[in-house]
């Protein structure tokens, strides 16, 4: 799993005038929860730009004074006019507690839907789970292998070990659907179906004798 480190201070002083004055050095308030105290602290702004701005699930060291925390990204807040970071939550990961993550979804395999023409649709990007920090990884392997046209693969589809998956079971999480070319490959197809049948009673009509009267 990639680590990302952190260098932090300890935060002393709050409000708002305090937290002004950090915004205008390029810092950014933080606080890492979930271990024995809470940890308020700031870092450059610099900092945590290759944690969050990544599709990838990954670890944060933060260092803190003496001491070094082990955390996951658990919140962030944008400043709406400019959308810079302006606050960070960070969880600390204790072995023996387990933990909440959204956890990247991988997808392997080639549909056979796609391989007959389909389009693949990804509705999820991500799974929440929760479990112990020793079972966190970088992403779950969804395989599509078995996708079909109009088929969907969804949320209680997926089985992972050590893992308790908290998104509702039925939510799908990919699709095949039909692209624009097999719908009128289908639409073409229907009508001439249709004609088959008409034109093949035609000529046993056609052939049947007479009845006497």
């Amino acid at each position: 799993m990639n680590t990302i480190t952190i260098e932090g201070q300890l935060r002393t002083e709050f409000g708002k005038s305090a937290t002004r004055q950090l915004r205008s050095q390029e810092m950014v308030p933080g606080v890492i929860y979930g271990g024995a105290q809470e940890v308020n602290f700031f870092a450059p702004a610099a900092a945590f730009r290759p944690l969050i701005y990544t599709p990838s699930f990954q670890y944060a060291e933060v260092k803190v004074g003496d001491k070094t925390y082990t955390t996951i990204l658990k919140d962030l807040q944008f400043d709406k006019l400019d959308e810079s970071l302006i606050h960070i939550d960070l969880l600390e990961l204790v072995g023996d507690k387990k933990v909440v993550a959204d956890i990247p979804i991988k997808f392997t395999g080639a549909s056979k839907g796609v391989k007959d023409g389909g389009k693949l649709v990804v509705k999820m990007k991500s799974l929440k789970v929760k479990t112990f920090p020793k079972h966190l990884k970088e992403f779950i392997d969804v395989n599509i292998e078995n996708l079909d046209l109009n088929e969907n693969i969804r949320v209680e589809d997926v089985k992972e070990p050590n893992y308790e998956i908290l998104n509702s079971p039925r939510i799908p999480i990919a699709s095949v659907v039909l692209t624009r070319q097999l719908k009128q490959e289908e639409a073409t197809a229907a009508p001439a179906a249709a004609a088959a049948p008409a034109a093949a009673a035609a000529p046993a009509a056609a052939a049947a004798p007479a009845k006497k009267k």
